[in-house]
């Protein structure tokens, strides 16, 4: 990865910005693969002359950006390994992963006051890089971060042999149908700070579409994607649901989309639906993945205009790359097939460890399977169906599956979040803008497992995670005054 850009350089992609890199905002918007290779020798410059050494830690916290992923690449340029943690952690999260990291030095636009040594973005200057510094395939390359939903994230080591070998080489096939082209228009609108992100730099790169548009905030789609119109797009599942009126719009800039593709979190079929209806193309195909950031995705499933109609079924294992099984939560028993339990992982991209917390990944491990500390099915033709968080779970119902529901039932609802309530009932929130008519509430209701009285909260007043994910326990805590749900949490 030190050396990607460097390899990459002779194609014609163009990479186009919502706005210019933090680290170099006079370079502008437009950018060649080259240009781009010199910016991260120059970053690998400025890390190397400010002390960083091979095997030194780098942490990188900013605003959201693709210069994450390019001074991830530095890094690794000069031996050193990355660790990109989220600009809108808050505060107390922050030091308490920094501590963990005991980086050589960060890389910030914040105030950071427990670092050893802080380079400041907008103090970039260009250095002259080091010889690149090769790594074993079994050495840490990459230190993300898991969103932390449930409380502080987990700070997840991959190496190159479980990151680049295991899942950024099988997406750098151009797949009939499903791989990207060279004249696809390659749109992302991502977490930046995310492991995922080092990843689809690195295969879409090495696949050399006709253009890559970055959007920096998912504000920028109409006038960005409106001027450079995406074949391809990648997006957290927040960001589609933001871009549900835009897709409603006259100015719609995904008429061009032949797919979609989502990750880090479950998506609900209203949203997939109005994606998919923007499209201009015959058929359009959603590319939904299941899997984390310890092991990567672990399942796929395709819809188009038609199967989009309940997303439960993510389903199947990756062929020779990942398997799954069920296991009942208290005994660790296998269950009968379709039947609800703890879903364990097998793949060879599972990452080595926990920074600071080597005793919790360990008590996730088992053998070569891994707790995913999701609850699920698996049928006998091997679909998973996901169910909920263990954390989150309630007895005689699915979150996710009612929140589908309620979603599709009252189009006006942005988004629904059922939280698990130890000692009551289930607590409904509603993301809207408008008013939530009673009687319209009651019959979307009526034949669902019993549920508290709705609460209705604007799209800001919801605590999200740098992925866009709600905070599930932090707005328990709120409404309630505690955050004790009813599963254990033995696995988050």
């Amino acid at each position: 990865m030190g050396k990607l850009f460097d390899q990459c350089a002779h194609t014609r992609t163009v990479v186009r910005l919502d706005r210019p890199f933090d680290i170099a905002p006079e370079r502008g918007i437009a950018h060649t693969v080259d240009q781009l290779a010199g910016l991260v020798r120059d970053a690998a410059g400025w890390l190397h002359e400010a002390g960083v050494r091979p095997g030194d830690r780098v942490a990188v916290v900013k605003r959201n950006h693709w210069d994450y992923d390019l001074l991830a690449c530095a890094a690794v340029r000069i031996g050193a390994v990355p660790a990109k943690l989220s600009g809108k952690l808050p505060e107390g999260t922050l030091d308490i992963l920094l501590e963990r990291l005991d980086a050589a030095a960060v890389v910030t636009d914040r105030p950071v006051p427990r670092a050893r040594r802080v380079l400041r973005v907008e103090d970039f200057a260009a250095g002259r890089p080091p010889a690149p510094h090769p790594r074993g395939d079994d050495e840490p390359l990459l230190i993300c971060h898991t969103s932390g939903t449930t409380g502080v994230p987990k700070l997840v080591v991959h190496t190159t042999r479980t990151i680049i070998d295991r899942l950024a080489r099988p997406e750098s096939v151009r797949w009939p149908v499903i791989g990207v082209r060279r004249d696809d228009v390659v749109g992302n609108a991502s977490a930046f700070a995310h492991g995922r992100t080092f990843c689809w730099t690195a295969s879409a790169l090495c696949l050399a579409p006709s253009e890559i548009v970055i959007l920096s905030e998912p504000s920028s789609a109409a006038r960005v994607f409106g001027r450079h119109r995406p074949t391809v797009v990648e997006a957290l599942p927040s960001t589609y649901v933001r871009w549900r009126s835009l897709a409603n719009a006259p100015e719609n800039p995904f008429d061009r989309v032949r797919r979609f593709v989502s990750t880090y979190d479950a998506m609900h079929p209203p949203v997939i639906r109005a994606m998919l209806r923007a499209s201009g193309r015959k058929r359009p195909l959603w590319m939904q993945g299941y899997g984390q950031s310890e092991t990567g995705p672990l399942s796929f499933r395709f819809f188009t205009r038609r199967t989009a109609g309940s997303t439960r079924n993510l389903g199947r294992p990756l062929p020779g790359l990942a398997k799954l099984r069920v296991v009942d939560p208290a005994t660790a028993e296998p269950v009968a097939k379709g039947s609800a339990g703890l879903l364990l992982a097998r793949t060879r991209a599972r990452c080595t460890g926990y920074v600071g917390e080597q005793d919790r990944w360990e008590a996730k491990a088992d053998g070569r399977w891994w707790n995913t500390g999701d609850i699920g099915t698996v049928s006998r033709t091997g679909a998973v169906t996901l169910l909920d968080r263990e954390v989150d779970t309630v007895p005689g119902l699915s979150c996710l599956e009612t929140e589908d529901l309620i979603e599709d039932r009252l189009p006006s609802v942005e988004e629904c979040v059922v939280l698990s309530a130890v000692g009551r009932e289930p607590i409904p929130v509603v993301v809207t803008d408008t008013a939530l008519d009673p009687a319209r509430w009651r019959t979307a209701v009526d034949d669902l497992p019993p549920m508290g009285e709705p609460v209705v909260l604007s799209w800001d007043d919801v605590p999200r995670t740098g992925t866009g994910k709600v905070r599930r326990r932090e707005l328990l805590t709120r409404l309630t005054g505690t955050a004790d749900t009813n599963g254990t949490g033995r696995w988050t």
